[in-house]
């Protein structure tokens, strides 16, 4: 059986070797991202975590007053303002904003994708609120208001959503290496600074964060192979004619 799928698993890496580069690396990320994510829930599960989430929680707090976060006032109102960028309002109104632009210039496939991936990433990221049900942290005072369970962090979980894929989209409005890689890093920074921010309010442990961030970057990634292989469907060349780079999102009719 293992070899069968350790077969099954060249033939498919060797395929997609074939077809496309970046499809292949959003798959292997997608793929590890996942395992990386059912690795944190099963020490969470398990409660191997607690003790130094609860430590890192606490850290974060003045020693005399568990209920005033660590730094001057301004810093924690930032924090705040940081926090929003993963917020369901903030992520709402850019999506909306991309959506329509998308839209006026004839990107439907584009505006699906970006819309797919949004909302069933909400779907899930709740799913699994449910599903795990792990009470907010109780140790600190928190510095934000929560209504949800506290695994996954959902706004770690979907800015990593909504902005890796709009900075994949971004990547293939342009062609310079050094523009893709700045677009990325820019998604990278803003769904990071956006679940620190969440452990610092003491809203959610660290381990909720880090399965945030690996939720999202596997259902983006998951999404940039599906738009990508959609692509490579619906552009299959003759065998008589060269292959054309496939985009999921701008080369449209």
């Amino acid at each position: 059986m293992l070899n069968l799928w350790l077969n099954f698993v060249r033939r498919l890496l060797s395929w997609l070797r074939e077809r496309d580069t970046r499809l292949l690396l959003a798959a292997l990320l997608s793929a590890a991202s996942f395992f990386a994510f059912m690795e944190i829930a099963d020490d969470v599960t398990e409660g191997d975590t607690q003790t130094l989430d609860e430590r890192i929680v606490i850290s974060l707090r003045e020693p005399h007053d568990l209920s005033d976060p660590i730094g001057p006032l301004w810093i924690e109102s930032a924090v705040r303002d940081v926090s929003a960028l993963g917020s369901y309002v903030v992520l709402t109104f850019y999506v909306s904003f991309v959506l329509i632009f998308l839209i006026l210039i004839r990107r439907y496939k584009a505006s699906l994708f970006v819309l797919g991936a949004t909302l069933s990433g909400v779907i899930v990221s709740h799913s699994l609120k449910i599903f795990f049900s792990r009470p907010r942290p109780d140790i600190v005072t928190h510095g934000a208001h929560v209504m949800t369970y506290s695994f996954p962090s959902g706004h770690s979980m979907l800015s990593a959503v909504v902005y890796l894929t709009l900075g994949a989209l971004l990547t293939e409005l342009v062609t310079r290496k050094r523009l893709k890689s700045y677009f990325l890093l820019v998604a990278m920074f803003l769904s990071g600074v956006v679940g620190l921010s969440r452990i610092y309010l003491g809203v959610h442990y660290p381990s909720d964060v880090l399965a945030g961030w690996c939720a999202g970057l596997c259902w983006a990634a998951l999404f940039t192979v599906i738009a990508r292989l959609n692509a490579l469907r619906m552009r299959e060349p003759a065998a008589d004619q060269p292959a054309r780079a496939a985009s999921p999102y701008v080369n449209e009719s």
